[in-house]
């Protein structure tokens, strides 16, 4: 059998290495999985990344924790794999990506120039700052408090709660706390949070401020990218990101309810 370095054909100015346009092709792939993407993206920008590189044939595996590609230029090809890490949620750098790859597939730039640009967009992509994602958050949840009918007194205490919840999680993540330890404690400090202020300020719907409290926490990209996967044809991938959904609701169910064991004994 051929070794993988048989199948490299050599430098000769008429057609790219096989190994960077793979590695690029993946770290592309990698980025939108890291930032929310449903499995069709990822296939579709890989491919158009890799064929604007000069790559003849692509063939990508999607899975929930890794990529693997294989690239063929002629009678030449190479098969590589990549880890992808936590599968977080991050618009702005997936339509950079996009793109990005809008540029590549127009031939604008080479296989080292997009590694360049890969590189940037991971460093230096905006982010909202801490304290503009908390009173988001917050805002959203007192919101959806109102429509679960918590009364004006508890929707305060729920907008203080979840915003305190954002800014802990945030923290927590950034620390690189497991994210199913780190969905029960935010649901935990901030349920209780929300219903002590609840009690406190008077409100009659103290459940329901609880509730509305850690709705943060409720996965919204990975549900209904789950479901896409399933019903697009990647039934693998749409069953493990449903019950990493899954796991993460039990885990804010229980924080939920250790925070309404506690609060019982305080009030």
């Amino acid at each position: 059998m051929d070794t993988i370095e048989a199948l490299i054909s050599e430098d000769t100015g008429s057609a790219p290495a096989l190994e960077p346009l793979a590695m690029v092709a993946l770290d592309a792939g990698r980025m939108l999985m890291e930032s929310g993407a449903s499995a069709n993206s990822v296939d579709e920008i890989v491919a158009q990344v890799a064929r604007g590189l000069g790559a003849d044939r692509v063939d990508l595996r999607i899975g929930y924790a890794s990529l693997a590609i294989t690239i063929g230029i002629g009678a030449n090809g190479i098969t590589r794999m990549r880890e992808v890490g936590h599968l977080g949620v991050n618009q702005r750098l997936d339509q950079e990506l996009w793109h990005l790859a809008e540029r590549v597939a127009q031939g604008k730039l080479t296989t080292a120039q997009t590694r360049a640009e890969l590189s940037r967009l991971a460093a230096k992509t905006p982010r909202h700052a801490a304290w503009v994602m908390a009173l988001a958050v917050g805002l959203a949840c007192a919101a959806f408090g109102r429509l679960l009918k918590v009364d004006w007194l508890g929707t305060g205490p729920v907008f203080l709660a979840a915003a305190i919840g954002q800014l802990v999680r945030r923290e927590l993540l950034t620390r690189h706390v497991n994210v199913f330890i780190c969905a029960s404690l935010v649901s935990f400090l901030a349920s209780l949070l929300g219903g002590l202020g609840a009690h406190w300020a008077g409100s009659g719907k103290i459940d329901m401020a609880m509730i509305a409290s850690i709705l943060l926490l409720v996965p919204g990209v990975p549900s209904v990218n789950a479901l896409s996967d399933i019903l697009e044809g990647h039934p693998t991938l749409g069953s493990a990101r449903a019950v990493t959904v899954a796991v993460i609701l039990i885990f804010v169910a229980a924080g939920l309810w250790f925070g309404q064991v506690l609060l019982a004994h305080l009030i």
